[in-house]
């Protein structure tokens, strides 16, 4: 008999695994607790807004080797654009004032030599600074690192941390931020364009994965939630769902790709992350007589951090919101909808239907700490992979890195059997 591999969780780390142990010809079944896949990154269509938004706003870029690598696999590339030339454009909410970030064609930043090409008000040795990141110790924040006294923080590492770690730049462990830079920004303007979803995220990332599972015979098992995991020494004997029980045979393998929480609760002898940072994501319907030239803006200088416009939604990303969780919805949207008129230019309109969405365990807190505490897909029982943003894929908890732990998985187990 065929070995089997048992993937439980089809967020995005779940799907990578089974796509990729699909594409080498694996017999895999795929379990997932609620009824939809895709995790935080999918897109469902909203009754009050009466359009498809995503979850929650995710931004990707030309660099990320596992997200192209993903949508190859799925024959989902051309569901993302990108501008013919990375730009970056911020605003100023505080004053008003406008810049674009546009990094430099090759790898090394001449650009910068030129007053005129950096950010408003910042001084060449506050980039030099940067470089600190490069040689970060496992117990360096990012705050720590970098000038934070200067415009530059203000204007651009900050934004870009928060987004990126999702956690205060004061407490957000320096030595995550760097691949990110190193693997993008770092190669230059081609690695560093922004990719955006044409119609959602489900679109690209989840839909044409399940369609290339079904092609493969995968089975996927949707509104399947693990209750148990049977072990027996170092392996795992049995998976209790809620409606059946899956018995592993001497072959058989298992994936656990599962938030980090869930995980521990599955397998209290794991080690995870146990601190968590929120993600509050506030969808506005823009009037029908208004349009937005662009895609998406960086917000600086007040509460909101990154704005996405599609069609007539614009959609903002508030990081590290464990302060606005605790808001009611119609508070977060009152306090951003001033925020969306004056970063598009528009008029003084009143707040018009809107969504809130807020996830409280967004991810794990990127700290110095919680990422001593991720582990690689390899566990105690021979026959369990985990995967998921939180194991150590040596990035942040981002798209890339839930994609390259399913990678990780995938390859743990094909080089097993």
């Amino acid at each position: 008999m065929a070995s089997v591999i048992h993937v439980v969780g089809a967020g995005l780390a779940g799907l990578s695994t089974a796509v990729q142990l699909s594409q080498a010809g694996a017999e895999v079944r795929l379990y997932e607790a609620a009824n939809h896949a895709g995790g935080r990154c999918r897109s469902y269509f909203d009754k009050s807004l009466n359009q498809k938004i995503d979850n929650g706003n995710h931004l990707v870029l030309s660099g990320n080797k596992a997200v192209e690598k993903y949508l190859g696999l799925i024959d989902a590339t051309n569901t993302l654009i990108a501008p013919e030339q990375a730009e970056y454009p911020f605003i100023d909410l505080r004053t008003g004032e406008r810049w674009v970030v546009r990094p430099d064609r090759g790898k090394i930043p001449w650009s910068l030599l030129s007053g005129s090409r950096r950010v408003p008000g910042c001084s060449m040795v506050e980039y030099l600074k940067g470089i600190n990141l490069a040689v970060a110790g496992a117990d360096k924040t990012v705050w720590s690192c970098l000038d934070h006294q200067g415009p530059l923080y203000q204007r651009f590492w900050e934004p870009l941390a928060v987004s990126v770690l999702n956690t205060d730049p004061k407490e957000a462990a320096a030595n995550l931020l760097w691949p990110v830079l190193r693997e993008t920004f770092g190669r230059g303007e081609q690695a560093c364009r922004p990719l955006i979803a044409k119609k959602g995220l489900s679109d690209s990332f989840v839909d044409p994965a399940l369609s290339y599972l079904e092609k493969h015979s995968c089975n996927v098992m949707l509104g399947t939630r693990l209750k148990a995991i049977g072990l027996d020494g170092d392996r795992v004997r049995f998976l209790e769902f809620t409606d059946t029980r899956v018995d592993l045979e001497k072959g058989d393998r298992a994936v656990l790709a599962v938030p980090a929480n869930v995980a521990h609760s599955l397998l209290p002898d794991l080690t995870v992350p146990n601190e968590f940072r929120a993600i509050v994501n506030a969808h506005f319907r823009l009037p029908p007589a208004s349009s937005a030239s662009t895609s998406f803006m960086g917000l600086v200088g007040g509460c909101g951090h990154w704005l996405f416009v599609r069609d007539d939604i614009a959609s903002v990303t508030i990081s590290a919101a464990e302060d606005l969780v605790e808001w009611s919805s119609e508070k977060v949207a009152q306090r951003l909808w001033p925020e969306v008129i004056s970063a598009l230019d528009l008029a003084q309109i009143p707040l018009g239907n809107y969504r809130i969405v807020k996830e409280r365990r967004a991810t794990f807190a990127q700290t110095p700490a919680q990422v001593k505490k991720r582990s690689g897909p390899k566990t105690q029982w021979k026959n369990l992979i985990v995967a998921g943003d939180w194991t150590d894929t040596g990035l942040p908890a981002t798209i890339e890195g839930s994609l390259r732990s399913g990678e990780a998985a995938a390859k743990m187990i094909l080089d097993g059997l």
